[in-house]
């Protein structure tokens, strides 16, 4: 499927703009895809099931198709969707505009118009090392402006220094979602990588979420290039920790191979993790756009009914 790039038509106050640019950019690429057969149904009728209110068919659509349709109203809802966002300092990489914050943000206000089409509900937790907001899902238009300004307050409104604790956030965030939903979580898990105990903590919480029902998907949010295949020029740099402030100065051919080596053996020892917790964790590049996110979310949107 065809990938379009986006950031510099973003603007702030245009978030809403671009999520449904987006969106009908990629519903126009389903009907030429593999993935045509999927359900993209956002009429404001769903089809008549037995034991529905009679009041609420469509005679004027049963005249037409023949077929009996019930309409919709803005209070109901199909699926409850928690997005789940960690604001650290270093989803500010690699620069200020074009990073993996203003990605999850527009992948996340991209979903999120998505899911009001299609009448599900939707919440929003951000999170740094303690819960900065939370949410709850609602499927209302207010509420989805309501949203889509808080996250457009984040991209003007850059935090430095500020470091992540995924795990206690997410242990939180299981305690305050009341009713089963899709937990929808934007990392790039970083904290999980200086130790194993963080990461034990990072299934711990997942886990926890598990238990309380809920369904998750993990996009573990990169810069491919830089923080996955290392591809800097080879001379000396100076690396900071975005999240403490901590330098390093090192010539990249001295430690690209050992670098690569340890972040594939990470990403494996997390995608093992997942797939035996059976949590979905897809690799998010902010050099392919949005479209992979969507098809990634349609198919489980498929699987759960």
């Amino acid at each position: 499927m065809q990938t379009v790039n986006y950031e510099n038509e973003t603007s702030f106050g245009n978030l809403e703009l671009l999520a449904q640019q987006v969106v009908e950019g990629f519903i126009t690429g389903l009907h030429k895809s593999p993935f045509h057969g999927f359900s993209v149904e956002f009429a404001e009728h769903r089809q008549y099931n037995s034991g529905d209110n009679v009041k609420n068919i469509d005679w004027k659509l049963y005249a037409k198709t023949d077929k009996l349709y019930s309409k919709r109203f803005e209070e109901e809802t199909n699926l409850r969707c928690q997005f789940v966002i960690d604001v650290s300092s270093s989803m500010y990489f690699p620069e200020p505009k074009n990073n993996k914050l203003t990605f999850a943000i527009q992948a996340t206000a991209s979903l999120m118009y998505l899911l009001k089409k299609q009448r599900d509900a939707f919440g929003l937790s951000l999170f740094t090392d303690e819960i900065l907001l939370n949410s709850p899902a609602k499927s209302t238009n207010v509420h989805q402006k309501y949203l889509f300004t808080q996250l457009e307050a984040l991209l003007q409104n850059p935090k430095v220094n500020a470091q992540t604790n995924i795990s206690e956030a997410l242990h939180q965030v299981a305690e305050l979602i009341h009713k089963r939903s899709l937990v929808i979580i934007f990392s790039d898990l970083f904290n999980t990588q200086t130790s194993d105990e963080k990461t034990d903590q990072f299934f711990d919480a997942l886990q926890h979420l598990k238990f309380n029902k809920h369904e998750v998907v993990v996009f573990n949010v990169v810069d491919q290039s830089k923080e996955v295949n290392f591809e800097f020029e080879n001379r000396p740099y100076q690396f900071i920790d975005m999240e403490t402030g901590d330098t390093i100065k090192v010539h990249t051919n001295q430690v690209r191979e050992n670098y690569i080596n340890a972040v594939s053996e990470y990403r494996q020892q997390i995608a093992l993790k997942c797939a035996q917790y059976k949590i979905d964790l897809i690799d998010a590049d902010i050099n392919q756009g949005f479209y992979p996110i969507l098809q990634s979310y349609l198919i489980k949107r498929q699987k759960l009914g």
